[in-house]
């Protein structure tokens, strides 16, 4: 069976995620829906994009991912969809993808036409495009390709040749504190030296470790976490709201 998988800024209170899956099990009984999220933060595509680039390397060839976030970004919006890796995308064009990818083909994007004059819900198009493609049409033939495909700045760490300083992206479930900066980068920044992360008015911390146990209960650490992304956490306990750490806040790195 095929699979589609689920990104909404939804939430589960309403019945908005049972109507979106009931529309696509309508049009094809036998796809496997999975959830990644539906508690992306309201109208937050740079979270959406997050959650989606660090979960699709887990899904197989042929997945088909529908993300459901700030859909009505502006009077007409426009749906696309397009393939990508042997992976199929589906969602609005509000610049989400270009979060997600920093290389796809344009050309090779194609706007969704409504299944039908009566019915242009946002439900209607995605699993309208989730049937079109688990059917095995031509991807091509679901509409043209799109005219403008909207394109938004990641943000990146500023680097100099004696520090680093990085984004907090996300807090995770636990209050750990995710950055926008990768092992590679840090290694290559380090080459070898001894740093200081600095992060509010803590002292800073000095060496990384390899999980959460390397450190006694209470104390903070960090250490590049299984998506390859910096992390600042307390062992057993919740960073965000012990330390004061936020989303979009800087931390910085000094090398010496």
């Amino acid at each position: 069976m095929q699979i589609v998988s689920l990104t909404t800024d939804y939430g589960t209170k309403d019945f908005y995620v049972a109507e979106l899956k009931s529309s696509i099990l309508t049009k094809k009984t036998d796809f496997t829906i999975i959830d990644i999220s539906h508690e992306i933060d309201h109208f937050d595509i740079v979270q959406a994009a997050f959650y989606v680039r660090n979960a699709i390397s887990s899904f197989p060839e042929g997945a088909i991912h529908i993300i459901a976030v700030n859909c009505n970004y502006k009077r007409k919006s426009e749906y696309i969809c397009f393939e990508k890796d042997g992976q199929y995308f589906i969602g609005p064009n509000n610049g989400v993808f270009s979060l997600i990818f920093d290389d796809v083909d344009g050309d090779k994007i194609y706007s969704i036409k409504p299944p039908s004059s009566d019915n242009g819900s946002v439900s209607a198009i995605f699993s309208h495009a989730a049937a079109f493609i688990g059917h095995g049409l031509p991807i091509s033939e679901i509409g043209p390709v799109v005219y403008n495909f909207s394109r938004k700045l990641v943000i990146q760490p500023v680097v100099t040749s004696n520090q680093i300083r990085a984004t907090i992206i996300h807090i995770d479930h636990f209050e750990n504190a995710v950055v926008n900066l990768k092992r590679d980068m840090f290694e290559r920044v380090r080459n070898d030296r001894n740093f200081s992360l600095y992060y509010k008015q803590n002292d800073p911390i000095t060496f990384l470790s390899k999980d959460y146990g390397d450190v006694a209960i209470g104390d903070a650490l960090a250490f590049f976490n299984s998506a390859g992304y910096l992390e600042i956490a307390i062992n057993m306990d919740k960073a965000s709201s012990m330390l004061n750490l936020f989303k979009n806040e800087m931390i910085q790195i000094n090398f010496y």
